[in-house]
């Protein structure tokens, strides 16, 4: 039986998709909406509205990961299995898995902190919770941006 290219392409589509989002999403909240609601809004109104934006952002960031596991564990099935891919795949499937693992921590331990701080206008407790949250998105960023290069320049290496 000969397969299709219409299926690797399309999850491959997925799973760039997935990624980008993802990636995209952390670069847009850390160097452009904090600084500009920390620019533009106090405590009161920035805390609350990061939380929000936050809560959405971390609602596609879910759906984009496991979109991105499902699809890269079918390209790799689709491909014989991890005995038959690069070390650049092993690498990627490492760093997300790692990058899964820190985005669980940051929704689960400092993101509830900070939602918890918010509906209570605990605004120091607030703000440093979402200081903790941006240290660790700037590590998943990092993360991320190794993905990308370990998907575009990997093969070559």
């Amino acid at each position: 039986m000969t397969l299709s290219p219409t299926l690797p392409a399309i999850l491959l589509f997925l799973h760039l998709l997935a990624a980008t989002f993802w990636v995209g999403g952390m670069a847009t909240m850390h160097f452009a909406v904090r600084p500009a609601a920390a620019a533009m809004l106090e405590p009161p109104q920035r805390l609350p509205f990061m939380a929000a934006a936050l809560s959405r952002f971390f609602m596609g960031v879910s759906v984009a990961i496991v979109v991105a596991l499902a699809t890269g564990v079918a390209l790799v099935g689709l491909m014989g299995g991890f005995a038959r891919v690069h070390w650049s795949v092993h690498g990627m499937f490492t760093l997300g898995l790692l990058m899964t693992a820190l985005f669980l921590h940051i929704r689960f331990a400092p993101f509830g902190r900070l939602q918890r701080a918010v509906a209570a206008a605990q605004w120091p407790v607030a703000a440093a919770q979402l200081a903790s949250i941006r240290k660790l998105v700037a590590i998943n960023l990092t993360l991320g941006v190794l993905v990308f290069a370990l998907a575009i320049v990997g093969r070559a290496l």
